[in-house]
């Protein structure tokens, strides 16, 4: 589908009709410099197409984009392969992570080229946090029942994809993006961020509200904690995929300085 100048505005405005929440600290009451790029980073159980909505709002509204493949292999691994594509982007950059990747997002934000950070429903650790231990002090998702592993790799059940991953989009759509998911190494899960960009950078959170594969609340806490530019979108998981008007409209925000 193809989108005008015109529709974007009009998404815009549509995504600022979402409740936002101005508190800030730290890195998040720094002003940013506009950005031209925008780097955006899957998490586990898809892979950088999963992006491809949010995509053609942002090239339609003159953005410089890239998807990285996440290797989803090991932290150290997926972090490095956000890196190249970051250190290929010339001049401020807005760097974008969903679920999982907001690990990512934690740790190659530091980058120089980095200008802001986005995070859609994802995990946003602090510096050497167990993330883990920090989910259990809220309710464990539904999904997590789902993952199943043949040896060292892990994939989400067909049940718990559909269910609990994309359970706001259309049955036939969720069940091609199953088909195509992309398996993680266990050793992934393990791993910790050594730094936190956000304690220093711009920072926006997009919190899904019917999400059953990170708690709400999580994502909640994770976003007053940072001080982030926050949006609460009544979405699955699957925000970018359901709701790309109110993501892009964020990652729009973000890239403006705003």
């Amino acid at each position: 589908m193809e989108f005008s100048r015109r529709d974007f505005s009009a998404a815009l405005v549509a995504g600022a009709a979402v409740a936002l929440t101005a508190s800030r600290s730290r890195g998040a009451g720094a002003t940013a410099p506009e950005a031209r790029n925008v780097v955006l980073v899957h998490g586990l159980f898809a892979d950088g197409s999963s992006w491809s909505e949010v995509i053609a709002r942002l090239q339609t509204a003159g953005l410089n984009v890239t998807s990285v493949q996440n290797p989803l292999t090991t932290l150290p691994e997926a972090v490095a392969s956000a890196e190249r594509v970051i250190a290929r982007q010339e001049g401020p950059t807005v760097l974008v992570g969903h679920s999982f990747s907001g690990m990512i997002v934690t740790e190659a934000g530091m980058h120089p080229n980095v200008s802001a950070l986005v995070y859609v429903a994802a995990r946003a650790p602090d510096a050497g946090e167990d993330y883990a231990a920090l989910a259990k002090r809220f309710p464990t998702p539904p999904a997590s029942a789902g993952i199943i592993f043949d040896g060292d790799e892990g994939r989400l059940s067909e049940e718990a994809f559909l269910r609990d991953f994309a359970g706001d989009l259309p049955e036939a759509r969720a069940k091609v993006l199953y088909a195509v998911q992309e398996p993680f190494q266990k050793a992934l899960l393990s791993g910790r961020t050594s730094q936190a960009a956000w304690r220093s950078k711009p920072s926006f959170y997009a919190v899904s509200t019917e999400d059953r594969t990170i708690d709400p609340n999580l994502e909640r806490f994770m976003a007053k904690r940072m001080g982030a530019k926050t949006v609460e979108v009544k979405a699955s998981h699957l925000s970018l995929i359901s709701h790309p008007n109110e993501i892009a409209a964020l990652i729009l925000e973000a890239a403006r300085g705003n």
